[in-house]
């Protein structure tokens, strides 16, 4: 086993990261650049190291991470998600550097970081693929011919992309016209390269991925699905696991199609295998994470299987401790992105200082998060200050569990996503549970709520001013 980990990652993955490692014996190393001297995850790690002055050029340096990895004493590092998490190149110096890279290794995250690569490997294995181009487009001729083919809406999609970036739909051939160069400037920019493919656009499906394990020794298991169909902009909102939406024949069915899509491809370590699913119950293949994903805890939750533990014995060699047998779902549970945004000025990020914060407790509630009274969010980096995950033995008691968890939570300076997350709990048809990916366009008014301040926190405040002025 390691004796000490880097972490080339900040804020609350870093964090979990840092609290497995403790939880192992294991000494873990923390990255900041100075603007996160005051990190949480700076003050929790066993050591710290500063990567400089700028913002986030530090995160993103691979020869830096495994140089400070080797000067700090490091047997591995966990990249986390986001930064270097799918790098190839990390991996790559990882591996020539003697440092162990806790994920897949260099030939997988390339093979299914490419989009195009990808649907190759999960046809050659079976697994069903949307409508859409073989290979790059070359011109916006191709993408035309090829959009009559399958039929309008489509998607055009960044080759290299992630995190909901480089996407367009296009309703027609005008809009395919004009989107074509948009996404590749965007791709660019964003990617580093310019290539995109189209597919066939499935309206309002449901978007449900699979949380896959699997160690050196041929050894893959899945630990069931996770519901991510509450999205805005392709950006996940809230995460439930086991999908509300599925029956037990589905779950099986799509556990067996994430398992042999990891098994075809030679995948080590813990990955997401993500599918879309139509009205007719059609799923289809749409990308595969090759790291660990933001809402794991709910899986964690529901099978009692700590996944960054599991990660780090896989990169250590040893074989997986459970097989799909022994691995059984209790209950439901549901992750809220706590994000420093507005969701009523267009979610406008809201940085600033935490006057006031207050975590959620009681049973069934656990919040991962980076941030503290008095800590200053930076903005130079995704909004998400804080995940709150809960889980219940049943639907209508996570739902009334949650609605406390949230009214309990208290992020103050801020503006955050919370009230929103609340009147989204109180809708009917979330309530139900059967929506799609169309669900936050399709409800404009739950961005109508006003801010409910319970009479605790009016309380607390009168208390504190009292104090104040006494002391005065």
């Amino acid at each position: 086993m390691f004796k000490k980990i880097l972490i080339a990652n900040r804020g609350e993955i870093a964090v979990r990261i840092v609290r497995a490692c403790a939880e192992m014996g294991i000494k873990s190393v923390a990255v900041y650049a100075e603007t996160d001297r005051y990190a949480l995850h700076v003050k929790k790690a066993d050591e710290a190291y500063s990567l400089g002055p700028e913002s986030v050029a530090g995160y993103l340096n691979a020869h830096r991470l495994v140089n400070l990895a080797i000067a700090a004493g490091c047997d591995a590092l966990h990249p986390g998600y986001g930064f270097l998490s799918e790098s190839p190149e990390l991996a790559r110096i990882c591996q020539r550097r003697g440092i162990r890279f806790i994920g897949p290794g260099t030939d997988v995250i390339h093979r299914m970081g490419d989009k195009i690569e990808a649907r190759r490997s999960m046809i050659r294995a079976g697994i069903p693929v949307t409508p859409g181009s073989e290979g790059n487009l070359e011109s916006v001729g191709q993408a035309l011919e090829l959009a009559t083919e399958v039929g309008y809406p489509v998607m055009l999609k960044a080759t290299s992309g992630g995190g909901g970036r480089g996407i367009r739909r296009c309703e027609n051939e005008a809009e395919l016209r004009r989107n074509f160069e948009r996404v590749i400037s965007e791709a660019t920019k964003a990617f580093g390269s310019a290539d995109l493919f189209l597919e066939k656009c499935i309206d309002n499906p449901r978007h449900i991925e699979v949380q896959i394990l699997a160690d050196s020794h041929g050894q893959v298991v899945h630990l069931f699905e996770r519901d991510c169909s509450i999205q805005r902009r392709h950006q996940k909102l809230i995460e439930i696991a086991p999908s509300p939406q599925l029956g037990d024949e589905q779950r099986s069915h799509l556990g067996k199609l994430a398992v042999r899509a990891a098994a075809t491809v030679g995948y080590e370590n813990a990955g997401t295998v993500e599918f879309l699913m139509d009205d007719q119950a059609n799923f289809y293949f749409m990308e595969m994470n090759t790291r660990l994903q933001v809402e794991h805890t709910v899986t964690e939750a529901i099978t009692g299987v700590d996944i960054v533990q599991e990660q780090i014995r896989i990169a250590a060699g040893e074989p997986l401790r459970y097989s799909q047998e022994q691995i059984q779902r209790r209950g439901i549970a549901m992750e809220f992105r706590i994000n420093a945004e507005d969701p009523r000025n267009d979610f406008l990020p809201s940085f600033g200082r935490i006057t006031r914060y207050f975590a959620p407790g009681g049973p069934g509630v656990r919040t991962d998060s980076a941030i503290y009274t008095g800590y200053q969010i930076p903005p130079y980096y995704d909004s998400m200050c804080a995940k709150l995950t809960v889980w219940a033995l049943d639907w209508e008691q996570l739902l009334n569990r949650a609605v406390r968890a949230l009214n309990d939570m208290g992020v103050y300076g801020v503006k955050t996503t919370i009230p929103y997350h609340l009147e989204i709990l109180n809708s009917p048809e979330f309530r139900s549970g059967h929506f799609n990916t169309g669900f936050v366009e399709a409800h404009p008014e739950l961005i109508n709520y006003s801010i409910r301040r319970p009479a605790r926190d009016i309380a607390a405040a009168m208390a504190a001013a009292f104090a104040a002025s006494n002391a005065i």
